[in-house]
Protein backbone atom coordinates (compact mmCIF):
# COMPACT_ATOMS: atom_id res chain seq x y z
CA UNK A 1 0.00 0.00 0.00
CA UNK A 2 3.02 2.32 0.06
CA UNK A 3 2.83 3.31 -3.62
CA UNK A 4 -0.91 4.14 -3.59
CA UNK A 5 -0.35 6.36 -0.56
CA UNK A 6 2.52 8.13 -2.31
CA UNK A 7 0.45 8.59 -5.45
CA UNK A 8 -2.41 10.02 -3.46
CA UNK A 9 0.07 12.38 -1.82
CA UNK A 10 1.21 13.59 -5.24
CA UNK A 11 -2.38 13.92 -6.44
CA UNK A 12 -3.46 15.88 -3.38
CA UNK A 13 -0.32 18.00 -3.13
CA UNK A 14 -0.34 18.99 -6.80
CA UNK A 15 -4.06 19.67 -6.64
CA UNK A 16 -3.70 21.97 -3.67
CA UNK A 17 -0.77 23.75 -5.33
CA UNK A 18 -2.83 24.51 -8.42
CA UNK A 19 -5.79 25.50 -6.23
CA UNK A 20 -3.52 28.02 -4.47
CA UNK A 21 -2.21 29.43 -7.76
CA UNK A 22 -5.60 29.66 -9.44
CA UNK A 23 -7.59 30.60 -6.34
CA UNK A 24 -5.29 33.44 -5.35
CA UNK A 25 -5.31 34.64 -8.95
CA UNK A 26 -9.10 34.73 -9.04
CA UNK A 27 -9.33 36.40 -5.63
CA UNK A 28 -6.98 39.25 -6.40
CA UNK A 29 -8.48 39.75 -9.86
CA UNK A 30 -11.85 40.28 -8.20
CA UNK A 31 -10.36 42.76 -5.72
CA UNK A 32 -8.28 44.97 -7.99
CA UNK A 33 -7.47 45.67 -11.60
CA UNK A 34 -3.89 46.70 -10.77
CA UNK A 35 -1.63 44.22 -12.61
CA UNK A 36 1.29 44.74 -10.23
CA UNK A 37 -0.86 44.02 -7.18
CA UNK A 38 -2.33 40.98 -8.89
CA UNK A 39 1.12 39.57 -9.59
CA UNK A 40 2.37 40.39 -6.08
CA UNK A 41 -0.52 38.66 -4.34
CA UNK A 42 -0.40 35.66 -6.66
CA UNK A 43 3.36 35.24 -6.20
CA UNK A 44 3.24 35.56 -2.40
CA UNK A 45 0.36 33.11 -2.09
CA UNK A 46 2.07 30.62 -4.41
CA UNK A 47 5.41 30.85 -2.61
CA UNK A 48 3.81 30.39 0.80
CA UNK A 49 1.51 27.61 -0.37
CA UNK A 50 4.27 25.72 -2.17
CA UNK A 51 6.58 25.91 0.86
CA UNK A 52 3.85 24.55 3.12
CA UNK A 53 2.85 21.77 0.73
CA UNK A 54 6.44 20.55 0.38
CA UNK A 55 6.79 20.45 4.17
CA UNK A 56 3.58 18.42 4.47
CA UNK A 57 4.02 15.99 1.59
CA UNK A 58 7.80 15.45 1.50
CA UNK A 59 7.65 12.63 4.08
CA UNK A 60 4.76 10.99 2.20
CA UNK A 61 5.75 11.08 -1.47
CA UNK A 62 8.81 13.28 -1.72
CA UNK A 63 6.57 16.23 -2.66
CA UNK A 64 7.63 16.30 -6.29
CA UNK A 65 4.32 17.90 -7.38
CA UNK A 66 5.84 18.18 -10.86
CA UNK A 67 6.46 15.49 -13.52
CA UNK A 68 9.83 16.96 -14.44
CA UNK A 69 11.04 16.75 -10.86
CA UNK A 70 10.04 13.09 -10.89
CA UNK A 71 11.91 12.48 -14.15
CA UNK A 72 15.00 14.26 -12.81
CA UNK A 73 14.80 12.21 -9.61
CA UNK A 74 14.84 9.02 -11.71
CA UNK A 75 17.66 10.16 -13.95
CA UNK A 76 19.96 11.46 -11.20
CA UNK A 77 19.09 8.60 -8.88
CA UNK A 78 19.60 5.74 -11.32
CA UNK A 79 23.41 5.97 -11.11
CA UNK A 80 23.44 6.63 -7.40
CA UNK A 81 21.22 3.76 -6.31
CA UNK A 82 18.19 5.80 -5.23
CA UNK A 83 15.33 7.74 -6.73
CA UNK A 84 12.13 6.69 -8.48
CA UNK A 85 11.95 3.79 -10.89
CA UNK A 86 10.79 4.62 -14.42
CA UNK A 87 7.34 2.98 -13.95
CA UNK A 88 6.89 5.01 -10.77
CA UNK A 89 7.76 8.17 -12.71
CA UNK A 90 4.87 7.41 -15.04
CA UNK A 91 2.51 6.75 -12.15
CA UNK A 92 3.62 9.94 -10.37
CA UNK A 93 3.09 11.98 -13.53
CA UNK A 94 -0.46 10.68 -14.03
CA UNK A 95 -1.29 11.47 -10.39
CA UNK A 96 0.21 14.95 -10.69
CA UNK A 97 -1.68 15.86 -13.86
CA UNK A 98 -4.94 14.50 -12.44
CA UNK A 99 -4.36 16.46 -9.25
CA UNK A 100 -3.62 19.66 -11.16
CA UNK A 101 -6.89 19.39 -13.08
CA UNK A 102 -8.81 18.66 -9.88
CA UNK A 103 -7.14 21.63 -8.16
CA UNK A 104 -8.19 24.01 -10.93
CA UNK A 105 -11.77 22.72 -10.75
CA UNK A 106 -11.73 23.20 -6.97
CA UNK A 107 -10.49 26.78 -7.26
CA UNK A 108 -13.17 27.55 -9.83
CA UNK A 109 -15.83 26.10 -7.55
CA UNK A 110 -14.65 28.07 -4.52
CA UNK A 111 -15.01 31.33 -6.44
CA UNK A 112 -18.12 30.35 -8.38
CA UNK A 113 -16.26 30.44 -11.68
CA UNK A 114 -17.04 28.10 -14.57
CA UNK A 115 -14.53 25.41 -15.40
CA UNK A 116 -13.85 26.35 -18.99
CA UNK A 117 -11.07 26.51 -21.54
CA UNK A 118 -8.72 29.41 -20.87
CA UNK A 119 -8.38 32.11 -23.52
CA UNK A 120 -5.20 33.53 -21.97
CA UNK A 121 -2.69 33.03 -24.79
CA UNK A 122 0.91 32.85 -23.57
CA UNK A 123 3.32 32.71 -26.50
CA UNK A 124 6.56 34.12 -27.83
CA UNK A 125 10.28 33.58 -27.49
CA UNK A 126 10.56 35.67 -24.32
CA UNK A 127 8.01 33.58 -22.40
CA UNK A 128 9.44 30.27 -23.61
CA UNK A 129 12.97 31.34 -22.69
CA UNK A 130 11.65 32.27 -19.28
CA UNK A 131 10.18 28.78 -18.85
CA UNK A 132 13.53 27.20 -19.76
CA UNK A 133 15.33 29.34 -17.18
CA UNK A 134 12.73 28.95 -14.44
CA UNK A 135 12.57 25.17 -14.79
CA UNK A 136 16.33 24.78 -14.99
CA UNK A 137 16.69 26.80 -11.82
CA UNK A 138 14.00 24.82 -10.03
CA UNK A 139 15.62 21.46 -10.83
CA UNK A 140 19.05 22.77 -9.87
CA UNK A 141 17.84 24.14 -6.54
CA UNK A 142 16.03 20.93 -5.57
CA UNK A 143 18.78 18.46 -6.43
CA UNK A 144 21.76 20.59 -5.45
CA UNK A 145 20.31 20.81 -1.95
CA UNK A 146 19.38 17.13 -1.85
CA UNK A 147 22.78 15.95 -3.03
CA UNK A 148 24.72 18.10 -0.56
CA UNK A 149 22.79 16.99 2.50
CA UNK A 150 20.73 20.17 2.84
CA UNK A 151 17.31 18.86 1.84
CA UNK A 152 15.82 20.43 4.99
CA UNK A 153 16.13 23.79 3.24
CA UNK A 154 14.26 22.64 0.12
CA UNK A 155 10.75 23.83 1.07
CA UNK A 156 11.87 27.39 1.75
CA UNK A 157 14.31 27.47 -1.16
CA UNK A 158 11.80 26.16 -3.72
CA UNK A 159 9.09 28.50 -2.47
CA UNK A 160 11.51 31.42 -2.67
CA UNK A 161 12.71 30.46 -6.16
CA UNK A 162 9.22 30.21 -7.62
CA UNK A 163 8.01 33.32 -5.79
CA UNK A 164 10.95 35.35 -7.06
CA UNK A 165 10.71 33.94 -10.58
CA UNK A 166 7.15 35.26 -10.81
CA UNK A 167 8.80 38.65 -11.04
CA UNK A 168 12.06 38.19 -12.90
CA UNK A 169 10.75 35.90 -15.66
CA UNK A 170 8.22 37.14 -18.20
CA UNK A 171 6.25 33.86 -18.07
CA UNK A 172 5.66 34.15 -14.28
CA UNK A 173 7.45 30.82 -13.86
CA UNK A 174 5.02 27.97 -14.47
CA UNK A 175 7.98 25.51 -14.53
CA UNK A 176 5.62 22.54 -14.17
CA UNK A 177 3.85 20.59 -16.95
CA UNK A 178 1.11 19.30 -14.62
CA UNK A 179 0.30 22.79 -13.37
CA UNK A 180 0.40 24.09 -16.94
CA UNK A 181 -2.22 21.56 -18.00
CA UNK A 182 -4.35 22.22 -14.93
CA UNK A 183 -4.32 25.97 -15.49
CA UNK A 184 -5.75 25.50 -18.99
CA UNK A 185 -9.24 24.92 -17.60
CA UNK A 186 -9.64 28.20 -15.78
CA UNK A 187 -10.42 31.25 -17.89
CA UNK A 188 -9.02 33.62 -15.27
CA UNK A 189 -5.87 35.56 -14.39
CA UNK A 190 -3.91 32.34 -13.78
CA UNK A 191 -5.03 30.48 -16.90
CA UNK A 192 -3.19 29.47 -20.03
CA UNK A 193 -4.84 28.78 -23.39
CA UNK A 194 -4.65 25.13 -24.51
CA UNK A 195 -2.93 26.27 -27.71
CA UNK A 196 -0.02 27.55 -25.60
CA UNK A 197 0.49 24.36 -23.59
CA UNK A 198 2.67 22.34 -25.95
CA UNK A 199 5.28 25.07 -26.38
CA UNK A 200 5.33 25.78 -22.65
CA UNK A 201 5.85 22.12 -21.77
CA UNK A 202 8.54 21.73 -24.44
CA UNK A 203 10.39 24.72 -22.96
CA UNK A 204 10.02 23.26 -19.47
CA UNK A 205 11.48 19.94 -20.66
CA UNK A 206 14.47 21.76 -22.12
CA UNK A 207 14.87 23.58 -18.83
CA UNK A 208 14.74 20.35 -16.85
CA UNK A 209 17.45 18.81 -19.06
CA UNK A 210 19.57 21.91 -18.53
CA UNK A 211 19.00 21.72 -14.78
CA UNK A 212 20.04 18.07 -14.65
CA UNK A 213 23.15 18.89 -16.69
CA UNK A 214 24.02 21.70 -14.29
CA UNK A 215 23.64 19.40 -11.30
CA UNK A 216 25.86 16.78 -12.94
CA UNK A 217 28.45 19.45 -13.78
CA UNK A 218 28.43 21.22 -10.44
CA UNK A 219 28.12 18.10 -8.30
CA UNK A 220 29.98 15.28 -10.07
CA UNK A 221 29.78 11.72 -8.81
CA UNK A 222 32.23 10.67 -6.12
CA UNK A 223 35.04 8.30 -7.19
CA UNK A 224 33.18 5.29 -5.80
CA UNK A 225 30.02 5.89 -7.82
CA UNK A 226 29.39 4.28 -11.21
CA UNK A 227 29.90 6.35 -14.33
Amino acid sequence: MVLPRRLFGEFLGTGLLVAVVVGSGIAVQQLTGDAAVQLLVNSLATAAGLTTLILVFAPISGAHLNPLVSVADWWLGRVRGHGLSLPHVGAYSVAQVAGALAGAVLANLMFDQPTARSHHVRAGAALLTSEVVATAGLVTVIFALAMTGRARFTPAAVGAWIGAAYWWTSSTSFANPAATIGRSITNTFAGIAPASIAAFIAAQCVGALLGVALVELLLPRSPGEPT
